[in-house]
This record gives structure tokens, C-alpha cells and sequence, in this order.
């Protein structure tokens, strides 16, 4: 982080920036501004000042241990990671917490719906319309031929599918949400078991949907996902702690221009 000493900063070119005795001036603010892409300049500007304010808060501690050099402009990952482990608190949850938390996060602990899928790909690129018409009206003939003839799946993939799968009859195996595209998935969300009445969209053209098994989300029990909960209680607990811990050093340390507990308030401190 490019910094200057505060005593040679005049009133009149003062950058809006000061972590205890040193200064952010406004052009390390707009290139650190890159690593924080955001919808508008001000919210990605007050993204960046907030890291380097953290940067600094926590270069200055580290310096005053003396676990990182205070000539440098930045301390590196070793000072950082040997001084949090030194400062930070983080308790450990107790099985009751964790049977607690278990409990009231049942979809953070949950095995998701899973679909067994067979499709056959008839491909149209999304501006073709006419394409896209002619491969309609052949997805909804081979529906016709499957309601009659369901054992000829594979074969029908491999003659007319452009996925890759046609080599495998169709078959996609086991999918869960956020395993295909978006508008697929979607749909493939609300199918019953059976042969799907109609083609499917999606940008690559029309599926002919077949799915063969289903099972719903259920919640894992607690003595299977035990170790899950307390690393996600341990997270937790770190991210609290080490908020806890700037707010700490910026009353410290002091920092003019930012506000470290603004950020708190509006839930964007750790973001």
C-alpha cells in the first residue's frame, strides 16, 4: 500500500484517509479500486478504502509485535497469519451448540433433489428460428415414438442427439441443481419420474427428457454432518472474531476519514 507520513501532507492536499500515522492518498485508493469491481464507482471506491484501511490496521499491529518489518508498505501473508493466530479468540462450539445449530439450519444439512436423467439433444442455435422450429416439431415425434416405444430411448439418442452423451444412450447420470444450464435446470426442477410431454429449451435447442429417478431433498442426520456443523461454527465464530478484532484496532490505532463501525452497521465490514 503506497502510503506518505502524515507530517508532510499540507491542509491542503490531505487525502480523506488516516490510519494512525499514516495517510491513504486518493490514487492508492483508485488502483486498489480494480481488485473491488462493483456496480458504481463509490461503492467500489469505499470497497477498496475499506481494505486497505483493514490492510494498514493490521500492518500497524503487526508492527508494534514486531512480527512483520514497518519499513515495508504491506505485511505479508506469514505476519498477518502469525499475528491473527497469536490475537485472535475463537471458541470452540460444545456438542449442544452444534445439535443446536444443526437443527435450526436443516438446509445447510440436507441432501439435495436428485434427478437420474436421460436426454437426447436436437440442436438449434437461440437465433435460428427456423431451425429452432424444425427441431420443435422433431422433439415432439420421437415423444410420440418413446410414449409408444420407451425402450428405444438409447437408440433414437444415438441416431438424432448432438450431446455427447448419445454415446452412452442419453444417460446424464445423477444431477442435482446447478449440474446443467439454467433454463434446464429450472425446469428439470418440477418433472415427475417418466418420459417428459413435451420438448424442453434451452440455448442449444430442444430436449427430449426421460427421467428415470427421483428423489427428494431430505435433512442428513446430525451424527452424519457433525463435522460440517462445527467447521461451519468455526467459521462463524472466526469471522465474528475477527471483526471484533478490527473494530478493536481501529479505536486503537484510530483512523480518520472511514469508519470501520459504519461498515459494521451496514453489514459490509467482512464482505
Amino acid at each position: 500500500m503506497q502510503t506518505i507520513p502524515l507530517e508532510t501532507v499540507t491542509d491542503a492536499t490531505r487525502p480523506a484517509i488516516r490510519v494512525g500515522d499514516l495517510v491513504i492518498d486518493e490514487g492508492t485508493i483508485a488502483a486498489e479500486m480494480q481488485f473491488h469491481p462493483a456496480s458504481d464507482r463509490a461503492t467500489a471506491a469505499k470497497a477498496a478504502a475499506r481494505a486497505l484501511v483493514v490492510q494498514a490496521l493490521l500492518h500497524q499491529r503487526a508492527s508494534m509485535l514486531g512480527l512483520a518489518d514497518a519499513s515495508l508498505p504491506e505485511p505479508d501473508e506469514a505476519a498477518v497469519a502469525a499475528l491473527l493466530e497469536r490475537e485472535l479468540e475463537i471458541p470452540e462450539p460444545d456438542d449442544g451448540a452444534c445439535a443446536r445449530y444443526h437443527g435450526a439450519h436443516p438446509e445447510r444439512f440436507s441432501q439435495p433433489t436428485r434427478l437420474r436423467v436421460r436426454h437426447l439433444l436436437l440442436a438449434a442455435a437461440p437465433d435460428d428460428a427456423e431451425a429452432r422450429d424444425a427441431q420443435y416439431h422433431q422433439g415432439t415425434a420421437l415423444i410420440e415414438t418413446l410414449q409408444a416405444t420407451p425402450e428405444r430411448f438409447t437408440e433414437l439418442a444415438q441416431r438424432y442427439s448432438k450431446c455427447p452423451s448419445r454415446e452412452e444412450g442419453g444417460e446424464l447420470g445423477w444431477l442435482s441443481s446447478g449440474q446443467t444450464v439454467e433454463e434446464l435446470d429450472r425446469a428439470l426442477a418440477h418433472l415427475p419420474v417418466g418420459l417428459h410431454d413435451r420438448p424442453l429449451a434451452s440455448r442449444y435447442g430442444w430436449h427430449v427428457i426421460m427421467i428415470d429417478e427421483r428423489t427428494e431433498r431430505r435433512a442428513l442426520p446430525y451424527a452424519d454432518v457433525v463435522d460440517r456443523v462445527r467447521r461451519d461454527m468455526r467459521e462463524q465464530a472466526t469471522r465474528v472474531a475477527l471483526r471484533h478484532y478490527l473494530l478493536a484496532l481501529e479505536a486503537e490505532i484510530g483512523v480518520e476519514g472511514f469508519s470501520l463501525v459504519e461498515d459494521e452497521a451496514d453489514g459490509a465490514l467482512m464482505q
